[in-house]
């Protein structure tokens, strides 16, 4: 591979339904290196019908289809922007790594689906794309997710086992072994991350998302509430497992809520308080050895969130990953990029361990420019 071909554009949309992170990064050296990055905002519409497509509605498929030519078109426009700034051509980029929007994840079933339409990207762009990484691991078995275990593994491996936190709108866990002790890397879907956080904040204060947690800090912890919403099969059930708005929405929560009624702050922070507790259990139970506990992902801004998962997770110290050099923000648009880089090598991406796959597997589809 040339210098130039070490080149590669990671694009990401999460559950959060924020918008979509894009990073060019250099993938030639020990550590991959982030030449320019961009972060495009959904625009309301766009996200309302994101929103929506997680649930069966009328006219779907015709709704989704067209939902991807727009989110596409937003993932052409976050590459074009990080070529700009870093000044380099596309025709000396290897690939593009493209997850798609998650609107179904249904591993039980036998499929997940992730709006997308990766043969206008190459098209838009002039750059070959790779996309779709978790049907194979699912068609061999696997949950398809979590996704990024395997790149937490490349990157952030150390002399003391580790617990990596990725808190998007699903919070998932990656345990790494200490480097050299021949320990399986494990990881996992531990639970909500922001989903039901974003959620009640859209609902009952108009806003997005609780920008640094402030309206969580205003409230209290109501305990029985939060004794409700652990009761949860899925949070007791062993590795692996994943899960997503199919499970984790505001349909969920109201009938945990069960007809009681409770100061909307208190709500707020009881939700924060449960993706603490649920993260924090999920290292007790699966990673108990971890040293520290490394925290990526948009959540990771949330401050009071931050607080109560370190308040949750003592005595182990909580880090943001740009202690590791990679801000929060940029870590699963890198793990994309990654991805493409893993496909075109034609080297495994996923961890059987982690996914229970029924072995290592070459991800995702390519479609070239």
């Amino acid at each position: 591979m040339t210098r130039a071909k070490a080149l590669y554009i990671g694009l990401m949309s999460g559950t959060s339904l924020d918008g979509v992170d894009a990073l060019l990064v250099d993938l030639g050296g020990l550590r991959p290196a982030i030449k320019s990055h961009a972060h495009h905002e959904f625009t309301a519409e766009l996200r309302r019908e994101l929103l929506l497509l997680n649930s069966a509605g009328w006219d779907d498929c015709h709704r989704a289809a067209v939902a991807a030519q727009h989110l596409t078109r937003l993932y052409a426009a976050a590459a074009e922007d990080v070529l700009r700034h870093a000044e380099v051509d596309a025709a000396d980029v290897r690939a593009i790594g493209v997850h798609g929007q998650t609107i179904r994840h249904r591993p039980d079933a036998g499929y997940t689906l992730q709006l997308n339409a990766p043969a206008l990207l190459a098209e838009l762009t002039g750059i070959d794309v790779v996309a779709d990484f978790r049907s194979r691991d699912i068609a061999a078995g696997g949950q398809g997710a979590p996704l990024v275990p395997a790149f937490h593994a490349a990157i952030f491996g150390t002399d003391e086992p580790r617990a990596i936190v990725n808190i998007g709108g699903i919070a998932n866990v990656t345990g790494l072994p200490a480097r050299g002790s021949g320990g399986a890397v494990i990881g996992f879907d531990c639970g909500p991350g922001n989903v039901l956080i974003d959620a009640w904040a859209q609902e009952h204060s108009g806003e997005l998302y609780d920008r640094d947690g402030h309206w969580a800090a205003s409230g209290r912890s109501e305990a029985v509430l939060l004794d409700a919403l652990l009761d949860e099969p899925f949070f007791a059930a062993p590795p692996p497992k994943s899960t997503g708005r199919d499970l984790f929405n505001m349909e969920w929560l109201t009938r945990k809520m069960a007809g009681r009624r409770y100061d909307a702050r208190n709500v707020q922070a009881t939700l924060t308080r449960l993706t603490a507790v649920t993260i924090a259990q999920a290292i007790e139970r699966h990673v108990p050895k971890a040293a520290d506990v490394i925290v990526c992902g948009g959540g990771a801004y949330n401050k009071t969130l931050l607080r109560m998962l370190a308040e949750e997770c003592a005595p182990r110290p909580v880090a943001w990953s740009e202690a590791l050099g990679v801000a929060p923000e940029h870590v699963e648009a890198m793990a994309m990029a990654w991805l493409a880089r893993e496909h075109v090598e034609r080297r495994p991406g996923n961890l059987p361990a982690v996914t229970g796959a029924r072995g290592p597997r070459v991800l995702g589809c390519l479609y070239p420019a």
